[in-house]
C-alpha cells in the first residue's frame, strides 16, 4: 500500500471520529436525558449548542493557530479532542455535558480544515477531488456504522462506553497521524486582517452563502425525516433502522456522485440541474408521501442529489486560495463546514417552523424555497467565476 493510500484512511478515519462524536448525542439522547434527569427537550440542545459553537468558534481558532506549524497545531487539537470526549464519558451533570461538548466543538472545525489542507497538499492534482470527497464521506459513514453501533454499545453496556471508543479511536488515529503527516509544508504567514481578505472575494461570499442555503435545503427536511418514514408514509417502527441505513448508503453515494462532478472541468457550471431537480422533487414530495414507494424514491433521490455541491465547493475554496490568497488556505479549508452549521441550524429551525404552520406532510414547500435561493446563487458564483475569469485573460494580453 502506498504512502497516499495510508494517508488517505487516516484522513477518513479522523472524519469518522469527528462524526461519531457529533452524531452519537442524537442516538443516546434518552439515556442522556434519564442519566441526568433532564427532559430530552433540553437534552436536545445539546445538538444546538455544538453545531453553533463549532459555526462560531472554528474561523477564530483557525486565523488564530496559522501562525504555528500545521502539524504540531493539528496534533494538539486532536489532543484538546480528546480530553473534550473523554469528559463526555465521565460528565456527572447536564452542565458538565454541555461544557465537554463546547471542548470538542471549539476543536472540531479546525481539525477537519487542517485535514483538508494536508489532503490538498499530498495529493496529486488529479485525486484531490476523490480524497475530499471520501473525506466528506467519512462522516457519512460514521452516521451509517459508527452512531448504530454506538447506541447498540449504550444499550447493551452504558452510553459512557459510547464516548470512550470515541476515545480510544483519537488516540489511534491521533499516533497514526504522527507517523504520516508531513512535518513541513509550504506556510504563508500573514496577519489576520489579511488572511480575512479572502472574504471579500465574490467567488468566496457568494459561495459561502449557496453552502449555508444547501444545507438548509436538506436539514428543513431531513430534521424530521423519522415522522416523514412512520408518521406520513406509515412505515412501522421496526423497520426504521433498515430505511435509516439505506438512506445513509444513499449519503455515502452523494460523496462519492460529489467526487467524481468535482473531477470536471467546471464542475459548478453543472450544479444548476441538481437545484431544480432539488425543487420539483420537493414540490412533488406532499403528493409521493401519500404512497411509501413513491415516498421512499423522492427521499432516496434526494439524499443522493442534494448535498452534491460538496466536493466541487471545497476544490473551489481551496483552488481560489491557493492561487490568490496563499495567507488565508487554512481559512478557505474551513469555510464549507463552518457555513454548512449555519445552514443545518436555520434548516432545522425552519423544518419546526413549518411543522406548526402546514403540518408535517407539506414542510418540503418552504424547503424549497431554500433550494430556489440556492439555484439564484449557484448562478451568481458562476458568473462571479466568469468576470474574474475573463479580466485575468484581459490583464495577461
Amino acid at each position: 500500500m502506498t504512502k497516499f493510500k495510508i494517508q488517505s484512511i487516516v484522513f477518513v478515519l479522523v472524519a469518522f471520529m469527528l462524526g461519531c462524536n457529533e452524531f452519537i448525542v442524537v442516538g443516546i439522547l434518552s439515556d442522556l436525558s434519564k442519566q441526568f434527569q433532564v427532559p430530552i427537550s433540553i437534552m436536545g440542545y445539546l445538538v444546538t449548542i455544538f453545531a453553533t459553537v463549532y459555526a462560531v468558534s472554528t474561523p477564530f481558532v483557525t486565523v488564530l493557530t496559522s501562525r504555528f506549524s500545521r502539524y504540531k497545531t493539528l496534533l494538539s487539537l486532536m489532543i484538546v479532542f480528546l480530553i473534550g470526549n473523554t469528559l463526555s464519558g465521565l460528565s456527572t451533570s447536564y452542565l458538565f455535558m454541555v461544557v465537554s461538548r463546547i471542548i470538542t466543538a471549539t476543536t472540531a472545525g479546525s481539525i477537519i480544515s487542517l485535514v483538508m489542507t494536508f489532503a490538498s497538499t499530498i495529493a496529486p492534482r488529479n485525486k484531490r477531488a476523490s480524497l475530499v470527497s471520501w473525506i466528506f464521506a467519512g462522516f457519512s459513514i460514521a452516521s451509517v456504522f459508527g452512531v448504530p453501533i454506538g447506541v447498540a454499545i449504550s444499550t447493551s453496556y452504558n452510553w459512557r462506553y459510547t464516548f470512550f471508543s470515541i476515545s480510544v479511536i483519537t488516540i489511534l488515529t491521533f499516533i497514526l497521524l504522527i507517523f504520516i503527516l508531513p512535518r513541513k509544508v509550504k506556510q504563508t504567514q500573514s496577519s489576520i486582517k489579511n488572511q480575512l481578505t479572502l472574504l471579500l472575494d465574490p467567488r468566496i461570499y457568494i459561495g459561502i452563502v449557496l453552502v449555508l442555503f444547501t444545507a438548509a435545503t436538506m436539514y428543513a427536511y431531513y430534521t424530521y425525516i423519522r415522522p416523514l418514514l412512520t408518521t406520513s408514509m406509515g412505515f412501522s417502527i421496526t423497520s426504521l433502522n433498515w430505511l435509516l441505513f439505506i438512506i445513509g448508503i444513499m449519503s455515502i453515494l452523494s460523496n462519492r456522485l460529489s467526487g467524481s462532478i468535482a473531477e470536471k472541468p467546471n464542475p459548478l457550471r453543472t450544479m444548476p440541474k441538481f437545484y431544480v431537480a432539488d425543487i420539483v422533487l420537493l414540490l412533488l414530495m406532499p403528493f409521493g408521501l401519500k404512497n411509501k414507494i413513491t415516498g421512499m424514491a423522492i427521499i432516496l433521490i434526494l439524499t443522493l442529489i442534494v448535498t452534491v455541491l460538496n466536493s466541487p465547493i471545497q476544490l473551489h475554496f481551496l483552488n481560489i486560495a491557493e492561487s490568490d490568497y496563499p495567507q488565508s488556505l487554512v481559512l478557505a479549508s474551513s469555510l464549507s463546514s463552518i457555513f454548512f452549521n449555519f445552514g443545518i441550524s436555520l434548516g432545522s429551525a425552519t423544518a419546526s417552523s413549518m411543522v406548526g404552520i402546514v403540518g408535517l406532510d407539506k414542510i418540503s414547500v418552504g424547503t424549497a424555497v431554500y433550494a430556489a435561493i440556492s439555484l439564484l446563487f449557484v448562478y451568481l458564483l458562476n458568473k462571479a467565476i466568469k468576470t474574474k475569469q475573463k479580466s485575468a485573460t484581459q490583464l495577461s494580453k
